[in-house]
């Protein structure tokens, strides 16, 4: 088709569109940018394939980071389970690899997150939301018949890593090597935490940058097929961050750690490959995978012209995704199947190399048993039924998804500029910046959703009575389960060698003083003296401070 028929048969297109249509309203996506009703190769040119594209795994990285992306490999199905007591934690991994799912995620009690341990806690409250993991023995129990040696694990554990240091501990006990230990320290973003995930942030913003280095260089030497890094966009994003600000304030925090590696004497090359990144994936559906994209692209060109990396490694954008709790709703919950599913699509096209898919009943609770079978199904559906791994980057070269990447890197781009102006993550977020910019998307998406702009099926919009019997919860923790946890716990503790506990605080104490020992290796070393993780922060706390973090008002 030549030039000028082109032009005459969209001018015809647009006359037409016009009449039929003559109040269409100006729409965009959740990052503000202006969607047309049509695109076309005036709005992207293939003859810049070369430049945008290019080929899985060589730059410029938007199509992958490996070769043959899903089809040679899927994504790791890596659900996130929490529950009650290390038994019925370890009862329901077993379920969840019995169908399907291939890689560990666990997320402990918040009693764990609040750095407390079980005797400091009302029974009532604990292992609603996560399960009990104060010791290594705890952790040992959790991990009873699982091949820690060949399954990746994601431990959704803050600074200062305790459960890390359990499952390192427990390793040395059953004879599992360190370096045949693979997984991710999920939970390793101080800085997310600090902005948009208070209950995560146990420590002040200056002790957890010297724990997380002290991490990164001790697992450096220890446990090489460790991510110790994982930065996290998803709790910027569920706090009001649009997906660009999501984007863009994740990979400023990228810079930011990799500036503080380079300043403790590491090389890119020799950190820049474990970095990994967790994502949240909201309903809209092309900008999450524009997102991605975009963000694959950005994190390529940053790691070569900002820090030298020459291996191919350290440009790879790895990132884990999450199907976005945010989303669901608690009226018409069985709605949120369908949400998870079109979420789970954008992760894949998106190029994830984990994912987690909610349960429809995040809304209300932990994931019922039910729930959770069918989170781990629709992955597999998706995978072995749908088609999508067939194709690598199945919607490239699509002239909307391609202008859209463009248009997400160029505000990716300039987030990243504004964040440089301010002095980089660290002091961004330390004067409120970052904070005050989530806040202001927040209230304008909500204003949207109150004015009904953007529609949410049951809530402003297609509302029907909703059947109460619908909303099934996960029972709340037998009590007798917990009164058994917190005996053994008690037991633990009047079992072990007191004057080893003491010996272990007291070099904890000295190595968070000193300028040149490792944290972290005391840490290991104190969870391998049997001390339990609230003593560890409990200390920990006492020398570098409780964490505070900044509340805009």
């Amino acid at each position: 088709m030549t030039d000028k028929k082109t032009d005459i048969e969209n001018k015809q297109w647009q006359e037409n569109y016009k009449k039929l249509l003559p109040d269409d309203k100006a729409r965009s996506n959740r990052s503000n940018i202006k969607i047309k009703p049509l695109y076309t190769p005036k709005d992207w040119d293939s003859n810049r394939y070369a430049d945008e594209l290019g080929f899985p795994g060589q730059g410029p990285m938007t199509r992958g980071i490996y070769p043959t992306m899903h089809r040679g490999q899927t994504w790791s199905q890596r659900q996130l389970i929490g529950l009650a007591t290390p038994e019925l934690y370890n009862a329901r991994v077993k379920q969840m690899i019995a169908i399907g799912a291939n890689a560990l995620s666990m997320i402990p009690c918040n009693s764990i997150y609040r750095g407390l341990d079980v005797d400091e806690v009302d029974p009532v409250l604990l292992g609603t939301c996560g399960v009990t993991v104060n010791t290594v023995d705890d952790m040992a129990r959790c991990l009873d018949g699982i091949p820690i040696d060949k399954m990746s694990i994601g431990l959704n554990d803050p600074i200062p890593f305790t459960m890390l240091a359990q499952v390192l501990a427990h390793a040395k006990n059953i004879g599992v090597p360190w370096e045949k230990l693979t997984g991710t320290s999920n939970q390793s973003d101080y800085i997310s935490h600090f902005v948009a995930n208070h209950m995560f942030y146990r420590i002040a913003l200056k002790g957890s940058r010297r724990i997380q280095m002290d991490q990164i260089i001790f697992l450096k030497e220890h446990c090489p097929g460790w991510n110790p890094i994982s930065i996290v966009g998803q709790h910027m994003q569920q706090a009001g961050a649009t997906p660009a600000e999501a984007m863009g304030l994740t990979l400023c925090t990228g810079i930011q750690y990799a500036k503080d590696c380079i300043e403790r004497g590491l090389e890119p090359d020799a950190f820049l490959p474990r970095f990994t990144f967790f994502f949240d994936i909201s309903i809209s559906f092309f900008e999450e995978i524009a997102k991605f994209r975009a963000g694959r692209r950005v994190w390529a060109r940053l790691t070569k012209e900002r820090f030298g990396a020459k291996d191919p490694k350290s440009s790879r954008f790895k990132f884990h995704c999450q199907t976005s709790g945010v989303d669901l709703t608690r009226v018409q919950p069985l709605n949120n199947i369908a949400r998870v599913a079109i979420q789970g699509m954008a992760g894949i096209l998106g190029g994830c190399q984990s994912m987690h898919t909610d349960g429809y009943d995040e809304a209300l609770s932990c994931p019922t048993e039910e729930a959770a079978l069918i989170s781990v199904a629709t992955q597999n559906i998706l995978k072995d039924e749908a088609g999508m791994t067939d194709v690598i980057d199945a919607l490239g070269g699509s002239y909307y998804l391609e202008t859209l990447t463009n248009q997400m890197e160029e505000q990716i781009e300039a987030i990243i500029a504004r964040i440089d102006e301010a002095g980089g993550m660290f002091e961004a977020v330390e004067s409120g910046l970052v904070q005050g910019m989530i806040g202001e998307s927040s209230m304008a998406y909500q204003e949207k959703v109150d004015s009904g702009e953007h529609k949410i099926v049951g809530v402003n919009a297609y509302q029907i009575e909703d059947d109460p019997t619908l909303r099934k919860t996960q029972p709340w923790p037998d009590q007798d389960d917990m009164t058994r946890q917190i005996e053994l716990f008690g037991q633990f503790k009047e079992e072990r060698d007191q004057a080893e506990v003491q010996r272990a605080l007291d070099n904890l104490v000295a190595a968070a003083r000193s300028d040149d020992q490792n944290v972290y290796e005391q840490i290991v070393q104190a969870t391998m003296s049997n001390v339990t993780q609230g003593e560890i922060i409990s200390c920990l706390r006492e020398e570098f401070g409780f964490g505070h973090p900044l509340v805009m008002a």
